[in-house]
């Protein structure tokens, strides 16, 4: 599985560090190093356990190895998933002269007559996408969020008849991205997105990935901050940068 290359890519690439802060909030998890590095991953928080201890992995992270940590990405408990990733974008996401940053929209090929398929419901892509394209198809869990929207299982069948595909990348805590690249590997374009892409596009170029769209924290305590108040992308700021990274 992807997560497991992701995890091996990461052990030979970067230098063991320790975790000093870990912080388990509803819209996102954050992991910082002991090198003042922080990766951060969406929580899954619906998937929770029941109970007033919702993690049940081990105790305490901090202080704990990234060598230790990384094994969360294989995990098939989507909070002990967001630890991993964290972990891993705390260590992968640092900036670096390929990074292009800007919104995602000013580096996906997109053309009138292309069919878009995205797969997550990212909101201030939607009307510039359904200008710029043929037609969107957005596939989403939750379909009570707008209007339009199509159950997340009928992308598997729908996205071999796209052109552009534009994935969540927490896709990778769910287990489903294999098959969802399996389904887009007929698309010009697949796009990795959202503050969870890990941007190493080793790991995602045999899988005909072709950009990575995610970011890279500036102000680590802020970041760590908004995450504890039950914040987000919105929140954040200038704390991260929105960077792309070609594959």
């Amino acid at each position: 599985m992807i997560t497991t290359e992701l995890k091996e890519h990461v052990l030979a690439r970067w230098p063991e560090k320790r975790l000093v802060d870990v912080r388990i909030g509803l819209g996102y998890t954050a992991v910082r190093l002991d090198n003042d590095s922080v990766g951060v991953a969406y929580t899954f928080h619906r998937e929770a356990a029941s109970g007033c201890s919702v993690f049940k992995g081990k105790r305490p992270l901090a202080g704990r190895t990234t060598t230790e940590i990384l094994d969360y990405l294989e995990s098939s408990d989507p909070l002990e998933a967001a630890v991993g990733l964290a972990c891993a974008n705390a260590l992968v996401n640092q900036p670096q002269p390929e990074h292009c940053e800007g919104d995602l929209l000013h580096f996906l090929s997109v053309g009138f007559l292309d069919r878009v398929g995205m797969v997550g419901f990212f909101g201030p892509l939607v009307a510039p996408l359904k200008k710029r394209s043929r037609e969107l198809l957005i596939f989403e869990r939750d379909v009570t969020r707008a209007d339009g929207l199509l159950p997340a299982a009928e992308a598997f069948a729908r996205l071999p008849q796209c052109d552009v595909a534009v994935i969540t990348s927490t896709s990778l805590m769910l287990g489903q991205l294999d098959r969802l690249l399996e389904a887009a590997s007929g698309c010009r374009e697949v796009a990795l997105v959202g503050a969870s892409t890990p941007l190493a596009p080793e790991v995602f170029k045999p899988y005909q990935v072709t950009l990575l769209s995610g970011i890279t924290v500036l102000d680590g305590p802020s970041v760590l901050q908004v995450v504890s108040e039950g914040g987000g992308m919105e929140f954040f700021g200038d704390s991260v940068r929105k960077v792309n990274v070609r594959v």
